[in-house]
């Protein structure tokens, strides 16, 4: 969920009340095999009393995608999905053969969690290499040290 003019920080759950009676202006959902219709229904009814302003549902078993955002007070339904750009968060959705993308104001693509972990351990690893390289020019540059020191030569002086 987005919420506007709250601080940031980890909360267990969003409790409304507690929050200067501000409601999050986007919710996502994820939906899993445990999730029944009437759940889905009582969230959106609930999204509707309080204000929300858009809110999305994904199905990643059937890759299926269904919005709402407000329009004169109430949760309308958003007819077409592919390509909707969010009109609070200004984010576009993109439904793929097998996934969902979603697309930042610049149109990056956000990365999904794989994406992300594997770019991270791309980089975790260059750097590992570069730490390895760094210490054999080290241990080179000790060596040719010691053979100038052996030479009767400060290596330091030169």
């Amino acid at each position: 969920m987005v919420v506007f003019g709250r601080p940031k920080g980890r909360r267990g759950s969003y409790k409304q009340w507690e929050e200067d009676n501000i409601s999050p202006q986007v919710v996502f959902e994820i939906l899993s095999p445990s999730n029944s219709l009437e759940e889905m229904e009582r969230k959106l009814l609930f999204y509707q009393r309080y204000g929300v302003e858009e809110y999305y549902l994904y199905d990643p078993e059937s890759n299926h995608l269904q919005g709402w955002w407000r329009r004169e007070g109430l949760l309308n339904s958003i007819p077409e999905m592919k390509g909707w750009v969010s009109p609070r968060l200004n984010i576009r959705f993109e439904l793929t053969e097998n996934e969902l993308d979603i697309y930042d104001p610049n149109g990056q693509k956000f990365l999904t969690f794989i994406e992300l972990s594997q770019r991270l351990e791309q980089e975790r690893l260059k750097a590992e290499q570069a730490s390895l390289q760094l210490e054999q020019e080290r241990l080179k540059a000790e060596r040719l040290a010691e053979y100038i020191r052996s030479l009767g030569i400060d290596p330091d002086t030169l």
